[in-house]
C-alpha cells in the first residue's frame, strides 16, 4: 500500500482525488490539510467522502506532508512550487495547479504573472507526439533515484489536446489555422464564492470569457499541440460557462493541409488512441455528451471533415473534474507507481 497525502483537500479537485483515493486498491489515505479552514474536519466541507468524515485538517506545510509516499497538490495557482521544493525528490509529488505545466517561463510570466518555477514532466500520457510516441513515455517511472514530479494537465488543455494532436502528428492540419470553443462547467472555476458563479447567475443562461486570446489555458493548449505537430501551433481559443456543476464540450476545427487526403482523417484519429482505454473515438455518427463521461476518466471524440471548407471538426467530451483534474493525477500515480495504468480508474459514466 502506498500512503498519499492530498494537500488542499476541501477544494472541489481535492475531493475528487480523495474519491477516486478511497476506492483505489492499492493506497492508503494519509495526511489532509488545508489552509483557512485547517483544524475543521473535512466532513464540514466534503461530506460525499464517507469515512474521511472525522479526519482533522492540518495546515498546509511540507511538515504535514512528510513520510508519504505520495503527496496530491490541489492548490491554488502559484502555491505549490513552494511545498514541492521542500519535499524529497523520491516522493512522488502530482500538482493539479498550473505552477509547472509551461515550458516557457515567459509565458508563465505573461498569463500567469510572478515567478515560474520550471516544469515538469507533463501528465497527459495519450498525447500523441510527433515522433511516434505518447506522452507517457516522458512520465516519471519507478527508477530509484529519479526525481519524480508530475504536472497534471489542465481541463481544458485535456480536452482540446487530445482533439486535435493526432490530426497535427499525423501531418494533417494546418498548425496555423486552429479554432477550438468550449464550454465548461462552473465547478471548473473552483469553490471559492464568486458572485458571477452563483445559482441565480447562471442558471438558463450561457457566457463566453477569455475571449480574445487571453485565457491562461492558451499556452498550455499551444504547447501540447506544438508537441504533436513537431512545430508551433497557434490557437484561437474561447472558453464559455455553461450552466451545469461539471463537464467540458470542446469543439475544435483546424484546416487541412493542400494535400492532405480527407478520407484519411478518421483513420488518424482511431489509430492513435486504439489502444487508449481512456479515449473513444466514438462511431460514426454518434456525438460526445458531457454527461457520458460524467465521474468517468475518459475523453470521448469525434471527427468529422466539412468538404466545403475543408476543415476538421473534433467535437470533445470530458468530465473536468475527472480526466480534467482528478483522475489524470490517479492515472499518473499509477504510472509513477508502476501499477496498471487503469487501476482505481473507470470508464463508466453516470448518465443520465
Amino acid at each position: 500500500m502506498h500512503k498519499v497525502a492530498v494537500a488542499g483537500a476541501t477544494g472541489y479537485a481535492g475531493g475528487e482525488a480523495l474519491r477516486l483515493l478511497l476506492t483505489h486498491p492499492a493506497v492508503e489515505v494519509g495526511a489532509l490539510t488545508a489552509g483557512s479552514r485547517a483544524g475543521e474536519s473535512l466532513g464540514k466541507h466534503q461530506p460525499q467522502l464517507v469515512g474521511l468524515h472525522d479526519r482533522v485538517l492540518a495546515e498546509t506545510s511540507s511538515e504535514a506532508l512528510a513520510g508519504h509516499d505520495v503527496v496530491v497538490l490541489a492548490l491554488p495557482h502559484g502555491h505549490s512550487a513552494g511545498i514541492a521544493a521542500a519535499l524529497p525528490p523520491d516522493v512522488l509529488v502530482v500538482d493539479l495547479a498550473a505552477d509547472h505545466r509551461l515550458a516557457d517561463g515567459a509565458a508563465w510570466q505573461e498569463f500567469y504573472g510572478g515567478h515560474h518555477s520550471g516544469s515538469w514532466p507533463y501528465g497527459l500520457p495519450e498525447l500523441p507526439l510527433h515522433d511516434g510516441r505518447a506522452q507517457r513515455t516522458r512520465l516519471p517511472g519507478i527508477e530509484p533515484g529519479a526525481r519524480r514530479r508530475v504536472a497534471v494537465p489542465g481541463c481544458y488543455p485535456t480536452a482540446v489536446s487530445l482533439a486535435l494532436a493526432p490530426g497535427l502528428a499525423a501531418g494533417l492540419l494546418d498548425p496555423d489555422d486552429v479554432v477550438v470553443v468550449a464550454a465548461s462547467g462552473t465547478s471548473g472555476a473552483g469553490r471559492f464564492a464568486q458572485s458571477h458563479l452563483h445559482g441565480a447567475e447562471v442558471m438558463g443562461s450561457m457566457t463566453a470569457y477569455g475571449v480574445g486570446g487571453t485565457h491562461r489555458h492558451t499556452p498550455e493548449i499551444e504547447q501540447n499541440l506544438s508537441l504533436a505537430a513537431g512545430e508551433p501551433v497557434t490557437v484561437s481559443f474561447t472558453p464559455t460557462l455553461a450552466p451545469m456543476p461539471r463537464g467540458i464540450l470542446a469543439t475544435c476545427t483546424a484546416r487541412l493541409r493542400p494535400r492532405a487526403d480527407p478520407a484519411a482523417v478518421r483513420s488518424a484519429w482511431v489509430g492513435a488512441y486504439a489502444d487508449e482505454p481512456f479515449v473513444i473515438v466514438l462511431p460514426e455518427g454518434g456525438w460526445p455528451r458531457t454527461a457520458d463521461t460524467l465521474g468517468a476518466n475518459t475523453a470521448h471524440l469525434q471527427v468529422v471533415v466539412d468538404p466545403r471548407t475543408r476543415r476538421v471538426i473534433v467535437v470533445a467530451a470530458i468530465d473536468n473534474l475527472v480526466k480534467g483534474t482528478a483522475g489524470a493525477a490517479v492515472q499518473c500515480m499509477n504510472i509513477a507507481l508502476g501499477l496498471p495504468e487503469a487501476t482505481g480508474l473507470t470508464t463508466i459514466g453516470l448518465a443520465p
